[in-house]
């Protein structure tokens, strides 16, 4: 079974091995003394890319990994809540096309042996080990210590490199300029972006997610948000409950995402 426009592994082929820790080190070094990396940009009034960088890992609790569940028997093929509700949270373009960022999109799979067909949401998995994160050279890719794994949009110098990592083809690159900037969630062209789990509604204490939330409100119960190190949170007892994967589970990156019935 496989899902449309994954990599088959941690480059897909698609590219080299990625850069040496040493020569990765040097070349983040070398971007941070430039200076670039520590003035503020204003991309629209109160938004500024520092947000996204070290004052949203200060607000992580490291007792905590924040993870999704999501059961394919329940996510209906004609519904795209999640993508809507995604979308209007963080301003990015929701309009169908091919050139849409894919913060989350909707994903048909094919067992090609009996033809039996799927369809789920598929969105940055929250690697415990990013592929996006060990080939970034300038540290814009990062994990929190809550298990997030976020783009800082200030330090991102749009090389891409990310993009080709990930096994799940869950990061976008921003080719022209943003409109509808939300204060909340800071965007920038030039730079790559992706699913960031809510971080600005689960520091103010929300408990949830956007796409959580639109799923719940059409009472199909698709989707789980919690804490995967609490085993009283609703997605710890539905995975004890329940059998689940991960996607491209042979790669070894203890996902942050889990599925049911797929």
């Amino acid at each position: 079974m496989k899902i449309p426009g994954m990599n088959t592994g941690a480059c897909g082929g698609g590219c080299n091995s990625a850069p040496d820790e040493k020569g990765a080190d040097m070349h983040r070094r070398s971007f941070l003394k430039s200076g670039a990396a520590l003035a503020s940009v204003t991309l629209a009034p109160g938004v500024t890319l520092m947000a996204m960088g070290s004052g949203a890992a200060a607000n992580a609790n490291p007792d905590v990994r924040w993870g999704l569940l999501i059961d394919a028997n329940k996510c209906s093929e004609d519904c795209n809540a999640c993508v809507t509700a995604c979308s209007d949270e963080h301003g990015w373009e929701n309009t169908g096309a091919p050139t849409d960022p894919q913060w989350i999109r909707k994903v048909t799979l094919k067992n090609r042996s009996t033809g039996y067909t799927t369809t789920l949401p598929l969105m940055c998995q929250h690697c415990e080990n990013p592929p996006c994160v060990d080939v970034c050279p300038t540290g814009a890719s990062f994990k929190r210590v809550d298990g997030i794994v976020l783009v800082d949009r200030h330090r991102c110098i749009g090389c891409r490199y990310c993009m080709m990592a990930c096994p799940f083809k869950a990061r976008s690159f921003v080719h022209e300029p943003v409109t509808g900037q939300k204060v909340t969630t800071p965007r920038g062209i030039g730079t790559v972006e992706g699913c960031n789990m809510c971080v600005h509604k689960i520091d103010r204490g929300d408990g949830t997610t956007a796409c959580v939330e639109a799923c719940q409100k059409t009472g199909s119960g698709a989707m789980v948000f919690g804490d995967l190190n609490d085993p009283e949170s609703e997605i710890s007892k539905a995975l004890a409950n329940y059998p689940s994967v991960e996607l491209r589970a042979d790669l070894g990156l203890n996902l942050g995402v889990r599925y049911q019935n797929i």
